[in-house]
C-alpha cells in the first residue's frame, strides 16, 4: 500500500514542505474541540491532527487503514493517556450510532472511491448536535488547474479520486444535504479547505 510505504517520511511533507498550512489546519480543528468531547479521528495518518485533538478532548480514538501510519501515530501519542489507536475502514466503521461528539477525517475524502459512503458513516457515528470536521487538501487552483504537487504525488501512487477547489469543496457537502457548514480556506504550498459541519436533527448524509 502506498501509504504504508510513505509513512516513515510523510512528516517531512507535513512539517517542512507544507508546515504552515498544516499547523493552521490543526489549529482550526483543535479550536472546535472541547474538554468533554469524545472524538473519533479517521485517516489519522502519522498523527499530525491527533496530537492537537488529544490535547483538547476527553477521549480520542485515532484510526487509519494503513498499519505504517498507525505505527507513527502510536509514537506521537505514547504519552497521552486519553487516546486509543486502532485500524479501521472509514467506509465501514465498527462503532455504534451517535458514539462521538466530534468526528474528524483529515485529508482523505479526495482519495476515496466512494466518498459519500464514508461521509454517511462519519455522520452515523456522530451525535446529533455534534461536529464533522473534514479538512482536505485542495488539488486545483481557482481556475481549475491541477497543482504540480498533486501531479507528482499522483504519479508516485497517491491515486487521487477527486480534484477539489475551494469552491466545489463546499458543494460536495451541500449536495449531501448539509446546510450548517463553515469552510476555512488555508492558502499555502498545498492549500487546504477545512469543512466544519454541525450535525442537525433533520440532515443525514447520503
Amino acid at each position: 500500500m502506498f501509504w504504508d510505504k510513505v509513512s516513515g517520511v510523510y512528516d517531512l511533507f507535513g512539517n517542512i514542505y507544507n508546515g504552515k498550512v498544516n499547523r493552521e489546519m490543526c489549529r482550526i480543528v483543535s479550536a472546535e474541540i472541547g474538554p468533554e468531547d469524545d472524538v473519533l479521528e479517521c485517516a489519522c495518518g502519522t498523527g499530525m491532527i491527533s496530537v492537537y485533538a488529544a490535547a483538547k478532548c476527553h477521549h480520542l480514538i485515532a484510526t487509519d487503514y494503513a498499519e505504517g501510519m498507525l505505527r507513527e501515530t502510536r509514537k506521537k501519542l505514547v504519552n497521552m493517556t486519553n487516546t486509543e489507536v486502532r485500524k479501521a475502514d472509514i467506509t465501514h466503521l465498527e462503532f455504534a450510532d451517535e458514539s462521538f461528539d466530534v468526528v474528524i477525517a483529515g485529508n482523505v475524502i479526495h482519495l476515496l472511491d466512494e466518498p459519500y459512503t464514508a461521509l454517511k458513516e462519519l455522520d452515523r457515528v456522530c451525535r446529533k448536535g455534534g461536529k464533522l470536521i473534514i479538512p482536505t487538501y485542495v488539488n486545483k487552483d481557482d481556475m481549475g488547474k491541477e497543482s504540480t504537487f498533486s501531479k507528482i504525488v499522483g504519479k508516485a501512487g497517491a491515486d487521487f479520486k477527486r480534484q477539489f477547489t475551494f469552491g466545489n469543496y463546499r458543494s460536495f457537502f451541500t449536495d449531501a444535504g448539509y446546510t450548517d457548514i463553515a469552510v476555512h480556506e488555508i492558502r499555502g504550498r498545498v492549500p487546504c479547505a477545512a469543512a466544519v459541519i454541525r450535525k442537525t436533527e433533520d440532515v443525514h448524509a447520503g
